[in-house]
């Protein structure tokens, strides 16, 4: 099937008005650290993310930013509006590693067993007050699976399987297009984004490791590193962080004829709640991709993505730890 101009540009208007579009991206992310601040135990994850724009969506994480983005750019062209996107993700986190090297069953026996596997299905009701200007809401379902071992500091050791479900921490997230360039050939979208998430997850993994480490604290005093060694901390688990967070973040999508690029860099900016502090976290994430089916009311298109994080290292009741 040849495509010509008049095609294209009903395939940039179906994408930004009703259309239906799937992406695949798959990426590696270390997700998970110990508590022992003289040694670094990570679990490098595998993410594979669908997304359905009215059925849509884009790239991976877990992350407020990732499923808004595609709401916004689903209308952002036909002034105000409401919408209601729909994403799916799920990573799997089974590779323990320390300072980057991979740990096996022969070197840690007891750790190497750890892994969760999370999926996260972003429901995202907003509204466009122009296709400059546009909110949304993100309201993650939550559904891990896991195994988490440990070793604690008070003797002994840890090692539970099971599952853990509910809402995440929802998050509001404000549009404003910075640049929207729409021609029959081409066109350049740039919008920034920013938003507050709110401590609307379920808090009682985190707060079980808050209270072992005060447990130490009181044991131990501040000197002693608190509580466990391991691949799977119960603040990996957790459906909330228990904080107010600001997310901030700028994304673009670039068109030549049926082929695109699209880009995303995220900024977390956490505070602290229940006495246990997450990191700042850098998402940056995009690559390449192109329009297979194109119809009046809908389009088809599939991108090719990479996927990079870097987060500062988290605060528990006033000690940094990896």
């Amino acid at each position: 099937m040849k495509w010509g101009k008049a095609e294209i540009v009903k395939a940039e208007m179906a994408e930004r008005g009703n259309g239906s579009s799937e992406q695949r991206v798959t990426g590696k992310q270390n997700a998970f650290a110990l508590r022992d601040p003289c040694a670094r135990l990570r679990v490098r994850g595998f993410a594979v993310s669908t997304f359905y724009l009215l059925l849509s969506a884009m790239p991976v994480s877990a992350c407020e930013l990732c499923a808004i983005y595609n709401a916004d750019t689903a209308s952002g062209s036909i002034g105000a509006s409401f919408l209601f996107t729909v994403a799916e993700q799920y990573v799997s986190s089974h590779q323990l590693q320390a300072e980057g090297e991979p740990f096996t069953i022969k070197t840690v026996p007891d750790l190497s067993q750890a892994y969760v596997d999370s999926s996260y299905t972003h429901l995202v009701p907003g509204y466009n007050f122009s296709s400059r200007v546009g909110v949304s809401l993100n309201a993650p379902i939550i559904f891990r699976d896991f195994r988490r071992t440990q070793f604690l500091t008070t003797g002994g050791s840890v090692d539970e399987q099971g599952t853990v479900s509910g809402l995440g921490d929802v998050a509001v997230i404000g549009r404003v297009g910075l640049v929207q360039k729409n021609e029959m050939d081409y066109s350049i979208n740039v919008n920034l984004l920013a938003g507050v998430k709110f401590p609307t997850g379920d808090t009682e993994r985190l707060d079980a490791e808050v209270a072992d480490a005060k447990a130490d604290l009181a044991a131990y005093g501040p000197g002693h590193d608190h509580s466990s060694i391991g691949g799977v901390h119960q603040h990996d688990l957790s459906l909330g962080s228990g904080s107010y967070d600001g997310v901030f973040g700028v994304a673009s999508t670039f068109r030549w004829r049926r082929w695109f690029l699209n880009n995303q860099a995220q900024y977390y900016l956490r505070t602290e709640g229940h006495s246990y502090e997450m990191g700042d976290l850098i998402i940056v994430s995009g690559g390449p991709g192109a329009y297979v089916l194109l119809g009046k009311g809908h389009s088809l298109s599939l991108q090719v993505s990479t996927y990079y994080e870097t987060a500062a290292r988290d605060r528990l009741i006033g000690q940094i730890f990896n």
